[in-house]
């Protein structure tokens, strides 16, 4: 009987969370984090109100890095910096340093916003044209309702206003800000004002604002799986994406191919590796 009951102790008992680890690829330390886990650092954050800056990385990113020092460093103040491009865990298997899966920016920006929804936490949106930042708002709330958007700003702002957005944000006391600018300007203001933002939750998520307002298509699941969602998009906007995927897809391979015939195992953390430029 007792060891029946200890059995039954045993199989019904919580598990003890896995604990995601870290690997240090291309200079920069990336979590090896699962969506679920992810949503839950947020969430936890959030109850704390400890600042949490989400970083996601691409294969662009990490070639861009090496002459942009900002956002070398904007990268390597993330407090959670998650895999976001396939070719990056793809490259992470490669050299022996395997994240467990992708996290798409705005797959986890979905997440966070039925996070939003779920438990009554409010956002702040910034960045995109003021069309698109309003189409996205009917977004939200027609998939979300009541979901509290306590505050948003287009992202065509010059170093001038930056201050005054930033003061603004601190007043809304959002729970998560959402920054839909591109690299490295959402990096650089994320950088420059995070401690006066007082946001428990901030996290860049590119041009998503675009594909959730519907003005931008997102490529099939299919394509997804295949990492080929920078092709998806050459297809859609051939004559301004063909030269910039050829130069980063060429760069990022002969950067994965040079860290993985390094005699050391890795490079050190802000450490990156040197490959003559393709521009």
């Amino acid at each position: 009987m007792a060891f029946e009951l200890e059995r039954l102790t045993l199989s019904t008992a919580p598990r003890r969370a896995e604990r995601p680890e870290r690997r240090l690829l291309f200079g920069l330390t990336i979590d090896g984090m699962r969506m679920e886990q992810a949503v839950d650092r947020c969430r936890e954050a959030i109850r704390t109100r400890q600042p949490l800056l989400v970083g996601v990385l691409n294969a662009a990113k990490i070639v861009n890095m090496r002459h942009d020092p900002g956002l070398r460093d904007a990268l390597l103040d993330c407090n959670m910096l998650l895999a976001d491009g396939q070719s990056v865990v793809w490259a992470s298997w490669l050299l022996g340093r395997p994240l467990p899966e992708r996290i798409a920016g705005i797959d986890l920006f979905e997440q966070l916003l039925v996070l939003a929804h779920g438990q009554g936490r409010s956002i702040y949106l910034l960045g995109a044209k003021a069309e698109v930042l309003a189409a996205l708002e009917r977004t939200i709330a027609e998939r979300w309702p009541g979901l509290r958007i306590v505050g948003s700003h287009d992202g065509y702002f010059n170093d001038s206003e930056a201050e005054h957005i930033a003061a603004d944000i601190a007043g809304s006391n959002a729970d998560m800000l959402f920054l839909g600018m591109a690299s490295p300007k959402k990096e650089i203001f994320l950088r420059r004002f995070q401690r006066e933002l007082k946001v428990p939750v901030l996290h860049g998520v590119g041009g998503s604002f675009d594909v959730m307002a519907g003005i931008t298509k997102r490529a099939p699941r299919r394509w997804q799986a295949l990492g080929l969602e920078w092709a998806y998009r050459l297809l859609q906007e051939p004559g301004r994406m063909w030269k910039r995927y050829l130069v980063t897809n060429t760069a990022f391979i002969a950067l994965t191919l040079r860290e993985a015939l390094r005699p050391s195992t890795a490079l050190q953390p802000g450490e990156t590796a040197d490959i003559a430029s393709s521009h």
